[in-house]
């Protein structure tokens, strides 16, 4: 999906949900999935102790390494260099891309492995080298499946979430020439996965894996999995790629041990990963193993925008997906409904400034409002309130209807007049409390299309809330 293909997919994000609520067993899913994470999340924090001292910490850690950005981004830089990294800076998705291909060209390779990275899907990395002539292998499962089936992630910790196990089944009986077999559950289908990515492994010319965090001082680079294929991407092949942005950089590797406590809690409910690596570069002297070349490329991509901006919280975020794990948006319309690599509340933000306002302006519109991704976010970004900045700089650019705009316009100045807003509404209410008295609750009603295309409007009950609590109030006077 390139970035033109998702802004196209942000505009549709209405109609998206609308087809993705239709799919009953996906729904099912989905709201198994919004019951169950938030119960391991906080199973995990609450056993922690103090799971609030360390967020306040690393909030701090966040933005004091981004107020000092490029300082830390030089130190690192220069103690990547040392370690024997070849260090490269992408401004944009397309540049990113092109280093990545030119490396992989003047190696010959033509086998390349890669291991889970956000990033990569940003920048469309996988069929720019598919165009190319490569043979690209997502050895994440969740990636893998999804790169079989010749879908998008639905979740940006889960990719795979989306698809039943029956579905998987049939998937790997059509992907995988291995004759007549029983694929009877989810251990036998790992195992076979397992089989036919050993060999891609082995073969690869070419590593490509993320980052979670870059440390300034040693110049390594953290990556956390479960699954270990992280680190056979790094060490098998004989040239590695580090694909990430600028933003991952933290002073320490203390900084970056709390950030995966947090992290790994927060994102599967565990204490810890089963795996935390950290690289230094290529082999050294008497190693054994590990890649002989190494390469880092730091990608930009309106991060120095985004950093200069209202906005520059963003860039804390850690990619852990608890936000979309507990926001009802998300659990009801699906990843794919998003349009884009980035879904639910963080997505929500980030997309529009990644692309562009104009092209995602749905995206901030998808809240309740109801602040639970601000809860639950462990570097305590004000999510909630960067999607009503955002909507108010849509407002402010006049891209949301004027219907809308005009309305909103009108409720606001009868707001600020209270006594013509109680007189409107005392007239209003009891009059739509006569017209529903039969039914109780109106299939349709004039300027409330929106809602009545999608559920009933229960009928109001002939009084305001003001009216009934001044009658209560004086019951309550009249009793004393």
């Amino acid at each position: 999906m390139s970035s033109t293909d998702q802004a196209k997919g942000s505009r549709a994000f209405y109609s998206n949900v609308r087809s993705s609520l239709q799919e009953t067993e996906k729904v099912n899913r989905r709201d198994m999935l919004g019951l169950f994470m938030p119960m391991i999340r906080d199973a995990a924090v609450n056993e922690f102790g103090g799971f609030e001292e360390l967020r306040r910490h690393v909030k701090n850690i966040k933005q004091h390494s981004l107020d000092n950005l490029y300082h830390y981004l030089s130190q690192f830089v220069e103690e990547a260099k040392s370690n024997g990294n070849h260090v490269h800076f992408a401004q944009d998705s397309s540049e990113m891309n092109s280093i990545v291909l030119d490396i992989c060209q003047q190696h010959d390779a033509r086998r390349v492995i890669k291991g889970k990275s956000m990033v990569t899907e940003e920048t469309h990395l996988l069929p720019h080298l598919q165009s190319a002539g490569l043979e690209v292998v997502e050895t994440d499962l969740g990636e893998y499946i999804i790169q079989q089936a010749g879908e998008s992630p639905s979740h940006i910790v889960g990719p795979a979430l989306h698809k039943s196990v029956d579905e998987i089944r049939e998937l790997f009986m059509r992907k995988h020439q291995l004759g007549e077999r029983e694929l009877e559950g989810p251990a036998e289908m790992v195992a076979e996965a397992r089989t036919v990515l050993r060999e891609h492994f082995l073969k690869a010319d070419v590593g490509i894996i993320g980052s979670n965090a870059l440390i300034a001082e040693s110049g390594y680079s953290m990556l956390v999995t479960n699954e270990g294929n992280g680190d056979l991407c790094a060490n098998l092949p004989k040239v590695l790629i580090i694909c990430t942005t600028m933003d991952r950089v933290v002073p320490r590797a203390n900084d970056a041990m709390a950030l995966l406590r947090l992290l790994v809690r927060s994102a599967t409910g565990q204490p810890v990963t089963c795996y935390t690596s950290f690289y230094s570069g290529p082999r050294q002297g008497e190693d054994t193993d590990g890649p002989i070349e190494t390469h880092i490329v730091l990608l930009d991509n309106k991060r120095s925008d985004i950093l200069d901006s209202d906005y520059r919280e963003m860039l804390q975020c850690i990619r852990c997906a608890a936000c979309l794990n507990h926001c009802p948006i998300y659990i009801g319309a699906g990843g794919h409904a998003y349009g884009s690599v980035y879904m639910g509340p963080m997505g929500s933000v980030l997309t529009p400034l990644l692309t562009s306002l104009e092209e995602s302006n749905a995206l901030p519109n998808a809240c309740t409002a109801c602040g639970r991704c601000a809860e639950v976010c462990p570097a305590s970004i004000p999510l909630p309130d960067l999607l009503r900045d955002l909507r108010h700089d849509e407002t402010r650019a006049k891209l949301s209807p004027t219907r809308w705009r005009v309305g909103m316009k009108i409720h606001a100045w009868l707001l600020s007049h209270p006594w013509l807003y109680h007189k409107l509404t005392a007239l209003g209410i009891p009059a739509l409390g006569w017209l529903g008295r039969k039914k109780g609750s109106f299939k349709s009603l004039v300027l409330a299309n929106g809602w009545t295309d999608e559920r009933d409007f229960p009928a109001p009950q002939g009084r305001t809330f003001m009216q009934q609590y001044q009658s209560q109030r004086d019951d309550n006077e009249d009793a004393g």
